[in-house]
């Protein structure tokens, strides 16, 4: 009988569902997104201003922040994990990373829920 070993931190079933359900959010918000501004009879400003303040827009803008960024992690983890070995490194670049991120995720609802 063969006995295997499992290693490591047992991310990549988790991480390969994480990138591939976020990747679809995206593609589905960028489908919908697109339609919905060649649909509209002219583009002005004012067109513009009223369908980013339309609250399912909004939302759905949000969920594709949160999906973007759930998807940048993952990968970059992934990254990190892969080719540094130095875990002192690796750690800072986890906070480096993730610090960035919530700053991203903040000043992207920030400029969202402004306009």
């Amino acid at each position: 009988m063969v006995r295997r070993e499992v290693v490591g931190a047992h991310y990549g079933l988790r991480d390969w569902l994480a990138q591939r359900i976020t990747a679809v959010i995206m593609l589905v918000y960028s489908a919908v997104i697109l339609s919905v501004i060649s649909a509209l009879p002219r583009m002005d400003y004012w067109q513009w201003k009223v369908l980013w303040q339309t609250p399912v827009v909004r939302y759905a803008t949000v969920i594709l922040i949160a999906s973007l960024l759930f998807h940048a992690w993952v990968g970059v983890r992934n990254i990190y994990m892969d080719y540094i070995k130095d875990p002192a490194l690796r750690l800072a670049l986890y906070v480096l990373t993730i610090g960035a991120l919530l700053y991203y995720a903040v000043w992207s609802i920030k400029i969202l829920w402004s306009a």
